[in-house]
């Protein structure tokens, strides 16, 4: 397939960069930073900034999905500056005519009880609760539109650079747990659940999850 991966350096981006391309697809590479992607085959890497709705709706024209690994953890103003390059993203990808839009979404969004999110949770990690935010209202509209396909993918509680074993569990809104309590996955396992559900559509206009 032919694939516009947006945030492709990132931690959760570069796995889903590499498993992409060990299955043969074509990848273009949306980053701000193009000399952190090492070129290879079947790799093309394009300098972007996803605020610019109007360039971004150019440079997606002519592909089967977008991916978006984008975060902006790293700015000061977390929540808002997610939330204006997640609307530049789908308003884009919509532009763009492109059929798919898959994005990399959070743990904390997921029920841990019947009406109660992670998020919510006692004891949630303050650092992370900007992000959290920013996917829970990105979650909320991707909901309540219906011009753009999306699928949105959760990972466990815990996710870390570990081993591709390809065996793990799918779920919906709820967090996964195993019989220890345990909610983890490698991040080059959820890049092997994102890339079964690019090549095999389950979950369109849905949110799963992933975890061992």
């Amino acid at each position: 397939m032919k694939i516009a991966l947006i945030g492709a350096s990132g931690f959760i981006g570069s796995a889903l960069l590499t498993e992409a391309l060990s299955r043969g697809h074509h990848v273009t590479a949306l980053v701000t930073r193009p000399e952190r992607v090492a070129l290879q085959e079947n790799i093309t890497t394009v300098k972007s900034d996803v605020l610019n709705t109007d360039l971004l709706s150019e440079q997606l024209r002519g592909f089967e999905a977008v991916i978006s690994a984008f975060s902006g953890h790293a700015q000061e103003n977390v929540y808002d500056y997610y939330l204006k390059g997640f609307h530049s993203i789908l308003a884009a990808t919509r532009h763009a005519s492109v059929p798919r839009l898959l994005l990399v979404g959070g743990a904390a969004t997921l029920e841990v009880a019947p009406g109660n999110l992670l998020l919510e949770a006692p004891g949630f990690p303050a650092e992370y609760r900007a992000t959290a935010e920013g996917a829970k209202t990105a979650l909320e509209i991707l909901r309540g539109q219906t011009a753009q396909a999306w699928t949105f993918l959760s990972p466990a509680a815990e996710i870390f650079p570990g081993e591709r074993t390809g065996s793990f569990r799918l779920g919906g809104d709820t967090l996964l747990t195993d019989s220890e309590g345990n909610s983890r996955i490698s991040v080059q396992d959820y890049a092997v659940a994102m890339i079964d559900e690019l090549e095999n559509p389950r979950h369109t206009n849905q949110r799963f999850c992933v975890a061992y």
